[in-house]
């Protein structure tokens, strides 16, 4: 075998790899929530459910710490207040 057969073989085995981790391993619990939607709806897009919540609670924070800000008067809203605006 020449060498570029060889590194032609090594780099197929290293493409089949990740096809095989990324399809068989790491979406397989996207394959069985695929899977689910024919049976139950709300239980295949309970990630979706965990998401929304997870961002709504983030943003119920951020809200409040803007708000606690702005109480304070923290907030510094000069239009200068980077050099690059000057």
């Amino acid at each position: 075998m020449t060498i570029n057969k060889i590194i032609l073989a090594i780099m197929k085995a290293f493409f089949e790899g990740i096809q095989y981790l990324f399809v068989n391993i790491l979406f397989a619990p996207l394959d069985f929530l695929r899977s689910l939607e024919l049976t139950s709806w709300f239980g295949a897009n309970t990630i979706n459910w965990i998401f929304m919540i997870i961002c709504t609670a983030a943003m119920v924070y951020w809200i409040k710490q803007l708000k606690l800000h702005r109480d304070n008067n923290d907030e510094y809203q000069d239009t200068t207040a980077h050099s690059f605006l000057k």
